[in-house]
């Protein structure tokens, strides 16, 4: 017996997925538990295995499809049978399927009357949803627009550019734009027209869509700041102790491989539970205090930014926090990291340090409201007793929301923070 299986719902967020590789294709045998097809959503990649021994008897999409959740994706049955019968529609799946090759199992015309309704859904489903977005929100007809995606897929840079056509060129300006000399959005000549002094050195690379994660962090980021009242406190903690520290882990072999990273972590998690105020969501107009410790830190990976989430971290000691932050940035980076552990922080540390950031201004990832940004350590002068001494010092800039948290219970914050830091050595027992 046929048996479709659908794309799965991979998170409460996830409407949508991609179908990135083909493992198996139409025809080949597979064995319970194979890996037939290898999808993504805008944070990881994930894979789908054959529930059941069989044949693919039916693959529906091309790789780059985008696909809603709960469309068959496939049909894995007995040699000789028909898959066609759990094709997904075209305006139903809402992306674009792979070309049916019997055409004796093209569906028969619809009604006259029903023509002009088909054709609009049809046009509607071969939009990907940020076309479909871009079209809505100016008011644009994009059913004419060919689509440059897979499978004839309408891309949201196919209704910009219909969106927005290129004025007219004069003649000379037509015979130079070849030789790498590129054109403006608008020129200087009657309406609009581009002339040949209007063009420019071509020095930038081809334009490229963005990423479905680049537009998530990008829309974040705007929602951030559009709905917050951020501020950000600079200051530093003498790094003698990190130092220490992290050169004991280094020198003891029985001992787990503790960074800089890992103990300031650790650090902040005791500076919010003894000061938790900003252990803290602001949701629909109610502040929401944590009793326990969700830390997120962020990653940075080839797919762009992502923020692992260390559940109950305040239960942890500093070696099992440590071994946890590091398989949470394996997977990130792999891209096989669980939607469930990109969700739920009550805090938020990002380090820059690595890269010789000596401070900066972390963005709030609401409903938190605050974040802890880690800075390079740096050679700082500083008077104790009278004297000037040289202190190996580390930078830290905390923003807060000032909806929620007003500036001195901020600033008490990060001074809890940095007494930890510098208190690192008595903190941890290693």
């Amino acid at each position: 017996m046929a048996i479709p299986i659908e794309m799965p719902k991979l998170g409460n967020t996830v409407e949508e997925c991609t179908v990135s590789r083909w493992m198996k294709h139409k025809g080949d045998p597979v064995a319970s538990g194979d890996l037939v097809v290898e999808i993504e959503t805008d944070k990881a990649t994930f894979e789908i295995n054959a529930p059941v021994a069989g044949t693919i008897l039916e693959t529906f999409f091309e790789e780059g499809a985008l696909v809603p959740v709960f469309t068959n994706l496939f049909v894995i049955g007995n040699p000789g049978e028909s898959g066609d019968a759990f094709r997904p529609h075209a305006a139903q799946a809402g992306a674009a399927p792979a070309q049916e090759t019997n055409a004796s199992s093209k569906p028969a015309a619809p009604p006259a009357q029903s023509q002009a309704a088909e054709i609009a859904a049809a046009s509607s489903a071969a939009l990907s949803p940020r076309a479909r977005r871009f079209a809505a929100e100016h008011d644009f007809d994009a059913a004419r627009v060919v689509g440059s995606g897979p499978g004839g897929r309408v891309l949201e840079s196919d209704v910009r550019k219909a969106y927005h056509p290129s004025p007219p060129l004069s003649l000379d300006a037509k015979e130079r734009v070849p030789t790498g000399l590129a054109a403006p959005a608008e020129g200087s000549g009657a309406g609009g027209m581009i002339l040949s002094a209007d063009l420019t050195e071509d020095l930038t690379e081809p334009s490229a869509e963005i990423s479905s994660l680049r537009e998530k962090i990008a829309r974040r980021m705007r929602e951030s700041l559009s709905n917050t009242a951020q501020y950000t406190l600079n200051s530093s903690a003498d790094a003698s102790g990190l130092l220490n520290l992290r050169a004991r882990v280094k020198a003891a072999t029985r001992l787990p491989d503790i960074n800089i990273n890992d103990l300031i972590a650790f650090c902040a998690i005791k500076a919010l539970l003894q000061a938790p105020d900003v252990n803290a969501e602001f949701i629909e107009g109610r502040i929401h205090k944590h009793s326990e410790v969700h830390l997120g830190f962020a990653c940075d990976t080839l797919r762009g930014l992502i923020v692992p989430v260390v559940r109950n971290a305040n239960r942890l000691t500093i070696a099992e926090l440590a071994l946890k932050m590091k398989e949470l940035t394996a997977q990130a980076v792999k891209g096989s990291i669980a939607l469930d552990d990109l969700s739920g922080a009550t805090f938020t540390i990002s380090n820059l340090g690595s890269l010789g950031i000596e401070s900066f201004t972390p963005l709030l990832n609401p409903p938190q409201v605050a974040i802890l940004g880690i800075g390079a350590i740096q050679v700082k002068a500083i008077r104790r007793e009278g004297k000037v001494e040289f202190i190996d010092a580390i930078g830290l800039s905390l923003t807060c929301d000032h909806q929620i948290v007003d500036g001195a219970p901020g600033a008490r914050f990060l001074k809890v923070v940095i007494e930890k830091i510098e208190n690192v050595e008595s903190l941890c027992t290693i």
